[in-house]
């Protein structure tokens, strides 16, 4: 069966643009009308994405703090997953890490990623979007759109420990600048690593 791009996406629970991007991937075919409209084969498409829906497949809830002072937060983080997925039915397991947001190799994140390419999981759940990554989160969305995982975030995080996190990455930001700067006789380079750390020691305080 035919049909123009709204209703594939609506059909396959995708947006247009991933549609768009199958096809620039070479992943689908794509026939034009003589007016140069879009027409999606749904048989070629259904292959494409998982066959089971959310409710079928595992929710998995992902906590994490940046280090080991903060394993209170943690503590709570995993209560109030837990309690949401409770209160909504759902199958779930809970993952979590202890490591900076800037770090793209914690073991429970690479677990999640795995999990969802593998299409096991039909629902990711989050206190706040910042708890999985603090830069290149829209990727992980992105394989969550790909592989119809339904992404919630529940914005539970407190704004002092929301603050807290940021003062470490930026404190994390400056140690990574002074390592490949260091023994520079560039004045630039060490006015701005000076710089960098009053900024960041201003933040923690």
């Amino acid at each position: 069966m035919k049909v123009g791009i709204g209703q594939a996406a609506a059909e396959l629970g995708v947006s247009r643009d991933t549609l768009r991007r199958w096809e620039a991937a070479g992943k689908i075919t794509v026939e034009r009308t003589p007016s140069g409209h879009r027409r999606y084969d749904l048989v070629q498409l259904r292959g494409l994405v998982p066959s089971r829906s959310a409710s079928d497949r595992i929710t998995l809830a992902y906590a994490r703090v940046s280090n080991q002072k903060h394993k209170k937060d943690l503590k709570q983080q995993i209560n109030i997953l837990a309690s949401f997925c409770i209160a909504n039915n759902w199958k779930f397991e809970i993952i979590q890490d202890i490591g900076s947001g800037m770090n793209y190799r914690k073991s429970g994140l690479r677990q999640l990623i795995q999990r969802i390419c593998q299409g096991d999981v039909g629902r990711l759940v989050l206190t706040h979007r910042d708890r999985l990554l603090r830069f290149g989160i829209e990727i992980i969305f992105s394989l969550c759109e790909h592989f119809g995982t339904e992404v919630v975030i529940l914005n539970a995080s407190s704004l002092a420990e929301f603050e807290e996190e940021i003062a470490e990455d930026v404190m994390e930001i400056v140690t990574i600048f002074s390592a490949r700067l260091y023994g520079s006789r560039n004045e630039k380079n060490r006015d701005i690593i000076k710089k960098l750390k009053e900024i960041a020691q201003e933040l923690e305080s």
